[in-house]
């Protein structure tokens, strides 16, 4: 396809006042006009004619294997024309869950590949696409612009983000020489597991010596126990529409998802099992617990399977189900969201029965956006309106909290950047106290 430039225009546009010569100076100006016009039109179609034709243009196009939710990828897009070219455009149409990119210019130099990176941001998991890669140049006058679309249908699939996952397990259970002076806490002191005999010193709890054993050695020695292994930990996640809204541009559920990943994989190396368990309207995705690392590839692969509702949220089917499926007491880490008291009401209303039986741990996203708005100084009468209803979901969301607590069930509420860390906290304070025996 060929158009005109921005130079051919302007061109065009200084046409116009020779075209009034005519008409304000003398008939006779006429072929003055119109002389200056064929040598436009002339130039321009020589600089069409003399412009590279899309077809000697080569595009080569390199995608990733995969990407994270919101973390940044590359595609390569490699170029090469057999003759020099100036200011050659770029522009790929993405799929709307991959952001937006603007056109990039690069000059290609005769015959020499050039290579062009654009930038691959997934907002939410699935396979997202390239569609088309255009590009645009123009001739040796700068006058004509050709174009080249080049269809693409790239598919990406997108996964969990496991970058927390994998920082976790370099700072906590690295090979010898990168964890070279830690030691991983076993919890020796509070638990109910026997861990080892040691010798009697003033301080010690006088009712943990072992009368037996001091006998037999002829000196009195103590029991010291850790936290019990083995538990069940089965991690809940709400996929209904209220976990697909996105905060900080990634959907809830994902940052839920990368959050539960971590998890599970401490309590993996814990020597914990770990299950999986997805719900809106109705379960979606069940993986009963299982020890060992090697446990964790089946749940990062559920996990990524977990697809985006549009229902709202069944707790009384979900968790009534759910709670029917677990046989033994467990720690049940519910990630879900909710908007006020008045929504919520069936949501602590299960969670209160499900605790019952179980050690519930409701896990919620706080968008630091509401904390702002109910903080910041008003300036104008919107911002007191904005303030005003800020400050009452941020109230409401206590409200919720306060009596989840006073039914027992355990909660961390947290901004997507601090959820992780105040997670996994929460479950070693859990271990720590035998909570879940």
């Amino acid at each position: 396809m060929i158009s005109p430039t921005p130079r051919a225009l302007a061109l065009g546009a200084a046409l116009f006042p020779l075209a009034l010569l005519p008409a304000l100076v003398h008939p006779r100006l006429v072929g003055v006009w119109l002389v200056a016009a064929a040598l436009a039109l002339a130039a321009l179609g020589l600089d069409a004619i003399l412009a590279l034709p899309p077809g000697r243009l080569r595009v080569e196009v390199e995608t990733p294997e995969s990407l994270s939710v919101g973390e940044p990828g590359v595609a390569a897009v490699t170029l090469r024309a057999p003759r020099a070219l100036r200011g050659v455009e770029l522009l790929v149409d993405l799929h709307p869950d991959l952001a937006p990119q603007p056109p990039r210019r690069v000059d290609l130099a005769a015959g020499a590949p050039s290579r062009l990176e654009v930038r691959l941001v997934a907002r939410r998991r699935g396979t997202p696409t390239l569609d088309e890669a255009w590009l645009r140049w123009s001739g040796p006058l700068g006058l004509a612009r050709r174009r080249k679309r080049v269809k693409l249908d790239r598919a990406v699939p997108v996964v969990p983000n496991l970058r927390p996952v994998r920082a976790a397990a370099l700072r906590f259970f690295g090979s010898r020489e990168l964890t070279s002076g830690v030691q991983v806490e076993r919890f020796v002191g509070d638990g109910s597991e026997f861990d080892a005999l040691v010798e009697y010193v003033p301080g010690l709890d006088a009712r943990a010596i072992s009368w037996k054993a001091s006998a037999r050695h002829r000196r009195l020695l103590c029991q010291e126990f850790r936290a019990e292994r083995n538990h069940q930990v089965v991690l809940a996640l709400d996929t209904g529409h209220l976990m697909a809204e996105p905060l900080g541009g990634v959907p809830r559920l994902d940052h839920a998802v990368t959050s539960a990943l971590l998890l599970a994989y401490v309590s993996l190396r814990f020597g914990d099992r770990v299950g999986l368990y997805g719900f809106d309207r109705a379960a979606r995705a069940w993986a009963a617990p299982q020890g060992g690392l090697g446990a964790f590839a089946r749940l990062k692969t559920l996990s990524a399977q977990l697809d985006y509702s549009t229902d709202e949220t069944n707790f009384t089917l979900g968790l009534t189900e759910l709670s029917a499926r677990l046989r033994r007491r467990s720690l049940v880490v519910v990630f879900t969201e909710f908007v006020d008291t008045v929504t919520a009401e069936l949501m602590v209303e299960n969670l209160g029965r499900l605790a019952r039986r179980q050690l519930v741990l409701f896990v919620a996203l706080r968008d630091p956006a509401l904390d702002a708005a109910a903080l910041a100084r008003p300036r104008r009468l919107g911002d007191v309106y904005r303030a005003t209803v800020a400050s009452d979901f941020v109230r409401e969301r206590e409200r919720v909290l306060a009596r989840l607590r006073r039914l027992g069930v355990l909660c961390v509420d947290a901004a997507p950047g601090d959820l992780s860390s105040r997670l996994v906290n929460r479950y070693l304070d859990v271990k720590r106290r035998e909570l879940v025996a």
